[in-house]
């Protein structure tokens, strides 16, 4: 609602640059009337001018839930005083307490620091300048892409022990591990993206460049070496791991506990094998329900490979055009493979 391009947003600079200060509060007027004493009803069509020549009175102005209408002006506002607030100023605690006690979105703009303070369910954010917003989200953005580089090597060795037959525990959790990491660095910048509003475009489109693949890749991966391979189980640890505290995300011991393996289990030395999800699920063409079914066919990625044409060609879905299709994907699979991990050495 305040990000740059918003129409409130205009308003409220307006009101900064003015510098009258103003208590702004954005939900259904009805069910807050029981806070209002005194004050003018307007009903009028809300506009940034509007609301900056309203802001001139002294009290609270009242929008309806989606910013359509100025309803009241020059209210003053009577918040439970019991409600405990650790603002000072009186037009900042009454926001807090307001914010406390209803629903609504409670907005402060300070007359003399221009600052404007949000409060949602007691919770306070202070709106940051822009360029401060936007300096931030390149400097994440730019730390994103390093992170999606070492990803991508990872993932690349992974896929070539795979292939190999070599894949040890410590290796798929050094991929899960960077995979949550990336994932969790693209929640930030989106929080960056949503405070930047028009402003953030590029950003955003330069995050969706880098995050290609990232949370289906890390899905997979989940299938692949989940101990126990049920649709339950899945579902689980991929809402566990995305829960993680940092420090968690940091220990292979609880990584290896959250797929189901022991925790005191030596990863460098436990060999593990793939279940195929990772890799077929990199064939563009080859719909998920088909991957399930040769999964659940062979078992393991290796079972997969030594399978002839015939055996992949009777597996449901498939087919003769299908398989073949299949087996020289695998095989352009393991060139590429071999290429990327030359050239990133």
């Amino acid at each position: 609602m305040v990000a740059p391009g918003t129409s409130l947003r205009e308003g409220l600079d307006h009101i900064l640059h003015a510098r009258t200060g103003g208590l702004i509060l954005i939900g259904d007027p009805d069910d807050m009337s029981f806070l209002y004493s005194g004050g003018i009803r307007l009903d009028i069509d809300y506009s940034p001018a509007l609301l900056y020549q309203v802001a001139k009175m002294d009290g609270a102005i009242v929008l309806n839930q989606n910013v359509t209408k100025i309803v009241w002006s020059n209210v003053q506002l009577m918040p439970d005083p019991t409600i405990l607030s650790v603002e000072t100023g009186t037009r900042h605690r009454t926001a807090e307490r307001v914010s406390k006690q209803t629903d609504a979105i409670v907005i402060a703009l300070s007359e003399r620091r221009d600052i404007v303070s949000l409060y949602v369910d007691g919770a306070k954010y202070i709106m940051v300048d822009i360029p401060v917003v936007l300096a931030k989200a390149n400097q994440a953005l730019a730390t994103l892409d390093k992170y999606r580089t070492r990803l991508d090597q990872v993932s690349t060795r992974l896929t070539a022990l795979e292939f190999e037959g070599g894949a040890t525990l410590h290796d798929v959790l050094t991929v899960l591990q960077r995979a949550e990491l990336v994932t969790r660095m693209a929640v930030e910048i989106e929080r960056y993206i949503v405070e930047l509003g028009t402003e953030g475009r590029l950003i955003e489109m330069q995050l969706d460049e880098t995050m290609v693949g990232v949370a289906s890749d890390k899905a997979a991966l989940v299938h692949d070496y989940l101990a126990e391979d049920s649709e339950e189980a899945y579902a689980v640890v991929l809402d566990q791991l995305a829960r993680l505290p940092h420090q968690d995300l940091l220990d292979f011991g609880r990584l290896a506990e959250l797929l189901g393996y022991d925790r005191k289990v030596n990863t460098l030395d436990y060999p593990v094998s793939p279940r195929g999800h990772r890799i077929l699920g990199r064939f563009p063409r080859l719909p998920k329900l088909v991957v399930q079914e040769i999964v659940r066919e062979f078992g393991r990625l290796d079972e997969m490979l030594a399978a002839t044409d015939a055996e992949l060609e009777q597996v449901e879905g498939v087919g003769e055009i299908r398989a073949k299709d299949i087996r020289e994907g695998l095989r352009r699979l393991q060139e590429i493979n071999l290429v990327d991990r030359y050239l990133q050495t």
